[in-house]
């Protein structure tokens, strides 16, 4: 039987990323991104719903996001649908959560866009001798390549 699994959201983070180690070192970013939607019903009236999406990201990237993103700031994630589920130790039920495990993350708005909060940019990280240089059509900071400049990556 044939599946497909993927998902591409732009929205804006709900809050700061929260970044955390594994005990072999993988980085892991957890962010919530609310996603808007906009439209105009029968009577002309303008509407919006919003949709708050937690996504996980991994490696590279996600000290990427950990570094650069704060709350508010706009981001791409392309990724997939995941399903986590648990049993609630207080109550004993069954819960679950479906959630998106990116797989690449574009930072949207712009260096202009830096606003409060925003974090100052950083020296640049220093970068192995047998490092291979990034390939010109990736983009620096979003993959597993570190920036190429002191300025933010995008």
């Amino acid at each position: 039987m044939a599946s497909f699994n993927k998902v591409i959201l732009v929205g804006n983070l709900t809050r700061d990323p929260e970044l955390r180690y594994t005990p072999k070192g993988t980085a892991i970013a957890k962010v919530g991104l609310a996603v808007n939607r906009v439209w105009t019903n029968e009577a002309g009236e303008k509407k919006e719903e919003v949709t708050f999406v937690d996504v996980d990201i991994f490696g590279r990237t996600a000290e990427n996001v950990g570094q650069y993103m704060r709350k508010g700031k706009p981001m791409l994630v392309e990724g997939r649908l995941k399903l986590d589920q648990w049993d609630d130790k207080q109550t004993g039920q069954k819960r679950s959560r479906l959630g998106v495990v990116a797989e690449t993350v574009q930072f949207l708005g712009g260096a202009q866009g830096g606003g409060e909060g925003a974090p100052a940019p950083g020296p640049k990280p220093p970068r192995a001798a047998s490092a291979p240089a990034a390939a010109p059509e990736s983009d620096p900071g979003m993959g597993d390549a570190p920036p190429e400049s002191d300025d933010v990556p995008f």
